[in-house]
């Protein structure tokens, strides 16, 4: 069989079906150790944890690199999985003229396609309403707390700065997740400064008159600096968006809805792996009459656990909201 052969073959197809979707097994855990932070930590300690957690997550460039390695077996698994779908059809145009699926196969296995189908539809969805966000929008608000011993709202920075609202309004500017000193505002401020000194002192003598004007060329000569960079509150969106709050303007209960969906798509994921952990292992070759049973428990005890807790987090939170 010549290698072009090979890769259009449905045996390559399961292979890279197994290998992307073993891979995608592992970023499910990483996932679902972040976002339980949602509900393991509670007040400002678990908004800050989330919080520091996303920026990590698209910030660190190692993990930049993982995250689009994940996009692409995401894209590739669908793409691949339909190839096979549909490749298997042609293979057998024809019905067997009785047929009892029930009695040699499980439900999972009999409907691959479509929970995988289902599965996309709701990584798309859960993208567009979290991912985009953290990643493209600016609707995102920056994380910012009431400090009691500064009487004034701070801004969380990835080094721990303590920035006030009140310091960006007079003198910076915010722009995604940076802090920006402008150097206009500065020089407004500045400048109004040396003239409420002037006004107050008219009879001011030459030289301190040559020093404020020597401090107003300075002025001109501070530019537009990056002082901190602060953190997107994607904790907040989470949990404003599975609250029993979001609503429409209608009275629809959106917060509700996001819920019962996020819980019906990680039903469908678990039946999903019930069958495509197990069978990855299969396809790769790795089955053995020693070890089959072992991988099979794992599997299953995988697609329970798993899609299970990444559940519990939006019901959690629409109960307490």
């Amino acid at each position: 069989m010549s290698k072009s052969a090979f890769i259009k073959s449905s045996i390559a197809k399961k292979y890279w079906m197994a290998l992307t979707g073993l891979f995608l097994c592992l970023f499910l855990v990483g996932h679902l150790i972040g976002n339980l932070q949602l509900i393991v930590k509670t007040g400002e300690e678990g908004r800050r944890a989330f919080n520091e957690y996303a920026y990590f997550m698209t910030h660190n460039p190692a993990i930049m690199v993982l995250s689009y390695l994940t996009y692409f077996s995401i894209l590739f698994h669908a793409i691949d999985g339909i190839a096979l779908f549909i490749q298997n059809k042609k293979a057998r145009p024809v019905s067997y003229a009785y047929t009892k699926p029930s009695a040699n196969s499980s439900f999972a296995s009999r409907y691959m396609a479509l929970l995988g189908t289902l599965v996309l539809v709701f990584i798309a969805t859960h993208m567009s309403n979290f991912w985009w966000k953290m990643k493209v929008s600016d609707d995102v608000p920056m994380h910012s707390y009431y400090s009691t011993s500064s009487q004034d709202t701070m801004y969380l920075t990835h080094k721990g700065e303590q920035i006030s609202t009140k310091q960006i309004r007079e003198f910076g500017e915010i722009k995604g997740t940076q802090l920006i000193f402008k150097a206009d505002k500065y020089t407004v401020s500045m400048e109004r400064q040396i003239d409420d000194i002037l006004e107050q002192n008219p009879d001011i003598s030459e030289n301190d008159l040559a020093l404020i004007e020597e401090q107003k060329q300075k002025l001109k000569q501070y530019k537009d600096e990056i002082i901190a960079e602060g953190y997107k509150d994607l904790h907040t969106v989470v949990m404003e968006f599975f609250s029993k709050n979001n609503k429409s303007n209608t009275g629809v209960p959106l917060g509700l809805l996001g819920m019962l969906f996020y819980v019906f798509s990680m039903a469908v994921l678990g039946f999903h792996l019930w069958h495509g952990f197990a069978s990855a292992f299969q396809s790769l070759g790795l089955n053995h009459p020693k070890y089959s049973p072992m991988i099979s428990m794992i599997g299953k005890g995988f697609a329970v656990v798993i899609p299970l807790l990444f559940a519990i987090i939006p019901a959690l939170i629409y109960l307490n909201s």
